[in-house]
């Protein structure tokens, strides 16, 4: 698949990015250059490969599915200007 730079101002365009003429043909080079190693990467054998999220094999952490009321009210509202049993307290602004 190749991009030619008719293909980078429409999706320019379409991304409502302006892109210059000198712009658009430097791009039209990058991005042949990425589908071409897409294109590398679809020739690789990976039947038989699992998914994997790291190449180290590790489990992943969990804590209890308890319920809580976080124990941090206190803290959360320490650095408010004003507050009031732990509820902040903000200007009217609706007469």
């Amino acid at each position: 698949m190749s991009v030619d730079i008719a293909t980078v101002k429409r999706v320019a365009r379409l991304a409502r990015i302006a892109v210059s003429e000198d712009d658009a043909l430097r791009m039209a080079g990058e991005l042949n250059t990425i589908l071409g190693f897409v294109e590398q990467l679809n020739e690789v054998d990976v039947t038989g490969v699992e998914p994997m999220t790291s190449v180290i094999p590790m489990a992943m952490k969990k804590r209890q599915d308890a319920v809580t009321d976080g124990d941090k009210a206190a803290d959360i509202v320490a650095n408010a200007p004003a507050t009031d049993e732990n509820f902040f307290l903000v200007p009217k602004v609706v007469e």
